[in-house]
């Protein structure tokens, strides 16, 4: 088990030395306080020498300035009550006023239980606190330390655009003497750890307190990251010579082509891979991350090839993305890359179609700049789910289509042997994307991206940097604009009229 230093320990562990500015008020004062809770009160402000179970205030990590939130477990077990609550709420709508990043490290058991139902309703305007924070476009960053349980970790303990955890700390909704008091047995080993969480989505990573600082800072240089004032000059594209949609589909089925995780190995800085929706859902079908290109900040969502096909949890990943995006009020890049979304039972009764429309649904309406990269295979409701964007990239052997070709021959020949004919008639490859207006650029492969990965992702590097500018530069209404009408008007020109 985690042992657990106290709020200022963790405060002088993460912040730049001599940083630190309290923002806490003179001690609180409660009316009509029993003389047994009084008493308890008045020997943990001599145990600890705090006047609360919080610390509140700002300093700098490598140099920005941060909000903290800190909770200190030596004070009547991190319990919170109104005072504490009080503390809270100040501190988090400064933060707001002064557009700073809040970082909270709660360690708490919960509720201050000598201030029953008074005390445990403090939750719903901490709360709101949060959400006006989040609503202002500003980071809210949870670091969850040990121990952290019940209306703590039912609030602001679980609201973290990014939450962190510290190692082999306890974290659950109902304490361990709670729970056996309730349920008369202890809970199951490991079930209230860090790990485990972490294991089933809930935590993003488990990152020691000393290199809290590192992961943070690069969290921050996206999500804080300015935006441009101009678009730089069209990246090198090149001619993209012509070939069959079927030789293009095979070369994307390379086992060695590169996929999202190496593009963001070779092109991305600041990179931040985040875990599972936080609600539960964990997928390796997918990759989330923060990342910077040349500077420029993103939400990344994408396909990974070489993890399992889509199921519902993934596209929840994803969406929790888009979440991000419109939060944080960053680019989203989405990566598609996938032979096609789970073809199976439990799929079916998951709900992969409703997921794929709900996914749909918040990616064409995102009010955050959209840029998508048809990075590889892009079959079915899978790829749609992510494709549409502002501006849309293809690598030149990337393709679209509504099924595996295999399953498209299937349904119109009634065999899979005609593969290569119905790709050739569906317009499926990079070229015949470009000429429909459904990508706006194709980024040549030399001859195949497998054959020279470092060559090809440096030059998909600054096509995805390029567009992100030129994304960044729109007028958000504008821009949200021609997105739709730019869906709404696709396959117009195939139509006839007999007038």
């Amino acid at each position: 088990m985690a042992s657990e230093p106290g709020a200022r320990a963790f405060i002088e562990q993460v912040l730049d030395s001599g940083s630190w500015v309290p923002w806490d008020d003179p001690e609180p004062t409660l009316a009509d306080v029993p003389d047994d809770y009084r008493a308890a009160l008045a020997r943990a402000r001599q145990e600890t020498g705090l006047t609360e179970a919080v610390l509140t205030g700002e300093g700098r990590i490598a140099g920005r300035r941060v909000a903290v939130l800190a909770g200190d477990f030596g004070f009547l077990g991190g319990s919170i009550g109104v005072a504490t609550a009080e503390r809270l709420l100040l501190a988090m709508e400064r933060a707001t006023r002064e557009a700073l990043p809040l970082l909270v490290a709660p360690a708490s058991g919960g509720t201050r239980m000598q201030e029953g139902t008074l005390a445990f309703l403090q939750m719903v305007k901490i709360t709101d606190a949060v959400a006006a924070h989040r609503a202002a476009g500003l980071p809210y960053l949870v670091y969850l330390r040990h121990p952290t349980t019940g209306g703590v970790l039912a609030s602001w303990g679980s609201l973290g655009h990014v939450t962190l955890a510290q190692p082999g700390a306890l974290i659950g909704f109902l304490g361990p003497r709670a729970y056996e008091a309730i349920r008369g047995e202890a809970p199951p080993d490991g079930v209230q750890s860090a790990e485990n969480l972490h294991k089933h989505g809930l935590i993003d990573a488990v990152v020691p307190a000393e290199e809290l600082a590192e992961t943070i800072e690069r969290v921050l240089n996206v999500a804080c990251a300015p935006h441009p004032v101009g678009v730089r000059p069209p990246a090198p594209y090149g001619s993209v010579p012509d070939v069959s949609a079927w030789e293009s589909i095979q070369r994307t089925r390379r086992a060695d082509r590169p996929g999202v995780r190496d593009l963001l190995r070779a092109t991305a800085l600041d990179v931040v891979h985040l875990h599972g929706s936080l609600e539960g859902d964990v997928d390796e079908g997918v990759v989330l991350a923060l990342a910077t290109f040349g500077g420029l900040p993103c939400v990344v969502v994408g396909h990974d090839r070489s993890g399992p096909a889509l199921f519902r949890s993934a596209l929840r990943v994803g969406r929790r993305g888009m979440r991000l995006a419109r939060e944080l009020r960053v680019p989203l890049l989405t990566v598609i890359d996938t032979p096609g979304a789970a073809l199976s039972p439990e799929a079916e009764e998951e709900g992969v179609a409703s997921a794929i429309a709900h996914s749909l649904l918040d990616l064409v309406r995102l009010d955050a700049p959209t840029v998508s990269v048809v990075l590889g295979q892009g079959a079915g409701g899978a790829a749609l789910a992510l494709l549409p964007a502002d501006r849309v990239l293809c690598a030149q052997h990337g393709w679209v289509s509504p099924l595996p070709p295999e399953g498209a021959s299937a349904i119109v020949h009634r065999t899979p042997d005609h593969a290569p004919e119905v790709a050739a008639a569906q317009g499926v490859r990079s070229l015949d994307l470009l000429r429909h207006g459904i990508v706006d650029r194709v980024v040549p492969e030399l001859p195949d991206a497998a054959e020279e990965p470092e060559s090809f992702l440096d030059r998909m590097g600054l096509a995805i940097e390029y567009e992100l500018a030129s994304v960044l530069v729109t007028d958000p209404v504008s821009r949200l604009t021609a997105r739709r009408a730019r869906y709404r008007n696709l396959g117009r020109e195939t139509l006839t009229s007999d007038t």
